[in-house]
């Protein structure tokens, strides 16, 4: 099939505006960098379960991303499914340039997952598979523990707009 570039952006225009319907989280995953010091993150809404036996989720992550070969080398990646009042966190988190973490309040377990305060779920992975899809890699992790917020409400991302439930 042959396709002219204007066909494609045309496409990719169309693809991102259809893909918006589908209202999602908003997941921060974190870690500190292979220093042990410096906190490294981006903020994802490409996030699911995929499994209870063994406990397993997924994210995608573009091929073009300059944050996941750092997150990718991790011993221990943390998980913060954000909560309604971080529309700023995931804006620092999604940042091109500068300090990512300089106005976040977060917290470093054993391994290096980073979890940030006031999310709905914490869980902390490791790198299970990795899996070429496109533009992207479906990326498999596995729970080795988790923590879950009862009282926080999610952060939703519906219509490249950030959203809350509400009652």
């Amino acid at each position: 099939m042959i396709r002219n570039d204007s066909i494609e952006i045309a496409m990719d225009v169309l693809l991102r505006r259809a893909f918006s319907t589908f209202p999602t989280g908003v997941v921060a995953v974190c870690a500190l960098d292979s220093d042990g010091v410096t906190p490294i993150g981006m903020a994802v809404n490409s996030f699911t379960s995929i499994s209870l036996q063994p406990a397993l989720v997924a994210i995608s992550v573009a091929n073009t991303s300059r944050t996941w070969p750092g997150l990718s080398r991790s011993q221990s990646l943390g998980l913060s499914v954000l909560g309604s009042g971080h529309e700023h966190v995931s804006r620092s988190l999604s940042a091109r340039d500068g300090d990512r973490f300089g106005e976040l309040s977060w917290s470093a377990k054993e391994g290096g997952a980073i979890h940030l305060d006031g999310s709905a779920l914490w869980l902390s992975c490791h790198l299970e598979q990795t899996i070429e899809a496109g533009d992207h890699a479906i990326v498999i992790l596995a729970i080795d523990d988790l923590t879950h917020f009862d009282d926080v409400e999610p952060l939703v991302f519906h219509q490249s707009r950030y959203r809350s439930i509400s009652a």
